[in-house]
């Protein structure tokens, strides 16, 4: 049986503050610098027709799975899968990668981050420079990668409720105000009507196999799913909380921003006569031209930025906050400890990726990894396919080993879901997610992600 009985056990301060921070888990770099670059890749409308199926139909589903192992065990991914088949069990390993998994993605997460915290006050820090010596420069790409992680662990300092619930409030509505504002920029341009086509209208033509594994791929990236950053934040949840409710408001407010950004880039990429294919330079090299050439593009592009760097902060607390539960959970260590020991070490681990952009020879293209680079190749390995197992082997353990039944259980305290509803969810987390998992882990293996 899970422990539930723990009186230290932090838990969010309202179902407000969950919402917003579980959202603030999924609106990440995801949505704003990876969703547009597939968008634009895959065909714009098509992709995102597809992409909100596999939401709703995939995404969605599952979410509830983990809020629901965590609520029921009141503890990290490791906890809660001790607390259902014992300390012996090789099912630990799972809940074990799902803490290295963050740990590992949040080191090479900020280095990234810091590129955007870095582009919110180029013009000051770095006039002139372009995106490639930008990142190659290792005082520059090093103190932005401390400043983002310093805040970061500012923020899970303070705790669940104090710290990560409290700036989710802050934080969210900011990110809505800055990414209103710059639509309303980008769709007043002259020409931004071809984008805004672009993006809505679905040319089923070029929709391939590719396109949708790679929607399902970004439905599961994009909600932080299979990392156990939901597993974590359903563990502070009460008994009392409508996981259903919550999680449905959750995968809302992350596909409305995942869609407002489409609406920020595509009216000012074909105003600007730029090519909306442009893979994953779209943001840190296309965007910046294109508002270079816009009137008040200065604002704009300092206005972006600024939300990229707070989508990204959002996130990475999420993927702090799932190591250090673990070490607050199973070693007894004290926050504080945790994130300090941690925040060092994420530190530490980040460096070689923030090098790995020109920097260093052997860490960059062409070096000892072949024709990618460091960073790349942790976000490949670890954050894309990394995260796909871990998704697929705890489908199984939820729909199998505790039980879709249990879950389900879990799922009905504190909602009103009909036995209809919950039979069709049983039947989705034993059979059909497990499945649509492997068909986009067999799309890393064949190349086709």
């Amino acid at each position: 049986m899970a422990s539930l009985d723990t009186p230290a056990r932090e838990q969010w301060g309202s179902r407000l503050g969950f919402i917003l921070a579980a959202a603030g888990s999924a609106i990440g770099l995801g949505n704003i610098w990876r969703f547009p670059y597939l968008a634009g890749e895959g065909g714009g409308g098509a992709f995102v027709l597809v992409y909100l199926l596999c939401i709703i139909g995939i995404g969605m589903p599952y979410l509830f799975a983990e809020l629901s192992l965590g609520r029921n065990s009141q503890r990290n991914p490791v906890g809660a899968i001790e607390a259902i088949v014992g300390k012996r069990s090789l099912w630990l390993i799972v809940g074990g990668f799902c803490v290295l998994a963050g740990f590992v993605i949040l080191s090479y997460y900020s280095v990234i981050a810091g590129w955007a915290v870095g582009y919110a006050v180029k013009d000051v820090i770095a006039p002139g420079l372009g995106f490639g010596d930008f990142v190659a420069s290792p005082p520059l790409v090093i103190t932005l990668l401390a400043v983002f992680l310093g805040i970061t662990l500012l923020v899970v300092l303070g705790g669940v409720e104090q710290g990560i619930e409290r700036w989710s409030k802050i934080l969210l509505p900011i990110l809505l105000v800055l990414i209103l504002l710059v639509i309303f920029r980008a769709v007043t341009l002259e020409g931004a009507g071809e984008g805004i086509a672009f993006y809505l209208w679905p040319d089923f033509s070029g929709l391939t196999t590719e396109i949708i594994i790679a929607a399902l791929g970004q439905a599961f990236f994009t909600l932080s799913l299979g990392m156990g950053a939901m597993v974590t934040y359903g563990s502070y949840l009460s008994k009392k909380e409508n996981i259903a409710t919550s999680g449905i408001y959750v995968v809302v407010f992350n596909t409305v921003i995942a869609l407002m950004a489409g609406f920020m880039i595509f009216p000012s990429i074909f105003a600007m006569d730029m090519d909306p294919a442009t893979g994953p330079a779209l943001v840190f090299i296309v965007l910046p031209e294109v508002f270079s050439q816009m009137p008040l593009g200065g604002v704009v592009s300092v206005t972006f930025f600024v939300l990229l760097s707070i989508a990204a902060l959002t996130s990475s607390i999420s993927l702090l906050e799932v190591v250090v539960s673990y070490f607050v959970d199973e070693r007894s260590w004290s926050r504080k400890k945790s994130v300090a020991i941690i925040g060092g070490l994420v530190f530490v681990m980040a460096i070689p990726s923030a090098l790995s952009q020109g920097a260093v020879a052997s860490l960059s293209e062409g070096g000892i990894f072949g024709d990618t680079d460091f960073l790349s190749f942790m976000d490949y390995y670890v954050g894309s396919v990394g995260l796909a197992l871990g998704a697929f082997f705890l489908s199984i353990f939820i729909g199998w080993v505790w039980g879709a039944d249990e879950a389900a259980q879990e799922i009905m305290q504190g909602s009103n879901l009909s036995a209809r509803v919950l039979s069709v969810w049983m039947f989705v987390i034993r059979y059909i997610i497990p499945l649509v998992v492997l068909i986009i882990i067999a799309g890393y293996v064949t190349g086709t992600l």
